[in-house]
């Protein structure tokens, strides 16, 4: 199972980082990019697979691909954001964290204006 590995991993490098947090606190930081990059990259080849089963389902509903990409690029930017924003925290980071979720926000934001004009126009044409 991947997932055991990759919780086995990331108790070994929290380990070692909390042994070297104390002599050598810039190592222990990247260490921890090390690992935060290995469980991405593992966690990306999933990814696919569910990006495909997504196509499959919207195909067979007769769903536009414009409005299925949009959706998985908006998952895609909220997963990235809250990634990254683990990243600076972890870090130490705190305020970089929130700035980077407040511009995961806005592109999230941009990116469903489509969805919600096509709900709203949807809605109003259903109103006599």
């Amino acid at each position: 199972m991947d997932i055991i590995q990759i919780v086995g991993l990331g108790f070994v490098v929290t380990l070692l980082i909390m042994i070297l947090k104390r002599e050598r606190p810039e190592i222990a930081v990247q260490l921890s990019l090390v690992l935060v990059t290995i469980i991405f990259l593992l966690v990306l080849s999933k990814i696919g697979v569910v990006l495909n089963l997504f196509r499959d389902l919207a195909e067979k509903a007769n769903i536009s691909y414009t409005y299925l990409n949009t959706i998985l690029k908006i998952i895609g930017i909220a997963y990235i954001t809250e990634f990254g924003a683990q990243v600076c925290r972890d870090a130490g980071e705190g305020a970089i964290a929130g700035k980077i979720e407040f511009a995961g926000k806005v592109f999230i934001m941009v990116l469903a204006i489509p969805i919600i004009a096509l709900v709203l126009d949807t809605i109003v044409r259903l109103i006599p």
